[in-house]
């Protein structure tokens, strides 16, 4: 049988129409997927932040006598190097005195000292370092903590020339506890015996007193702080 051209028109034309129905559904639009990959992507950069954030060591009242207690265990290092924008000179730690030693340790080795200064200079008395007037010190105080160290002036030590020891803290404080970030160092002849028993002795200086003695004999204003300041460049941990 022949099939008539128009007819053969129409079936042509219907095969070409089914044909392009189903192709939509061979061929999925791919934006969707991209957009659920992209949503799906942890924020890694902020969640690793906050986890060092939640890692950083602060010491505090409460841990800072075990964290100390431990860390003199290890303590093998006995000597500090200052160097002074005066020049340098070198203190042995005292091995008896523990917290403190370890104290004066660690600061150093955390970089607290460098760049403080010596803020406190009294004639023929002590030299004051450990602080500051600008905003980087107070900045390191706060990421390394706020704490006291308790007194140890028992040991058979005294406030001899050349003596470096801890000031106690401003704060309401009958028990005389120290202020960890602070020093001073005794330039009097043969020494400042009536600090014995208010103040630890923990250490001496072994080398480089005339560079003390030369920090100890600037000008002075209000205060006892130095006309020009006297800087503390690096404290090494020899």
């Amino acid at each position: 049988m022949l099939i008539k051209p128009s007819a053969l028109t129409a079936i042509i034309l219907l095969f070409f129409v089914a044909s392009c129905g189903d192709s939509p559904k061979k061929q999925p639009p791919k934006q969707d997927e991209t957009a659920v990959k992209a949503d799906s992507i942890p924020p890694e950069i902020p969640e690793s932040v906050e986890v060092e954030e939640e890692e950083a060591f602060v010491l505090n009242e409460d841990n800072a006598i075990d964290f100390f207690f431990n860390y003199a265990q290890e303590l093998k290092e006995d000597k500090v190097r200052l160097t002074t924008s005066m020049g340098s000179f070198t203190i042995q730690l005292f091995d008896n005195v523990p917290y403190h030693k370890a104290n004066f340790v660690y600061l150093s080795r955390k970089g607290y000292f460098d760049n403080t200064q010596f803020h406190r200079v009294v004639k023929d008395f002590i030299i004051q370092g450990g602080n500051s007037d600008d905003k980087e010190t107070s900045k390191k105080r706060r990421l390394i903590g706020r704490y006291l160290l308790p007194p140890d002036t028992r040991k058979g030590h005294r406030h001899h020339r050349g003596t470096i020891s801890m000031p106690s803290s401003e704060r309401d404080n009958p028990h005389k506890l120290a202020s960890p970030y602070e020093f001073f160092i005794v330039v009097t002849k043969p020494g400042s015996y009536h600090l014995d028993g208010s103040y630890t002795p923990f250490g001496r200086v072994i080398e480089g007193m005339d560079v003390v003695d030369a920090i100890n004999n600037v000008p002075v204003g209000d205060g006892d702080w130095p006309w020009q300041n006297v800087y503390i460049l690096k404290a090494e941990v020899l």
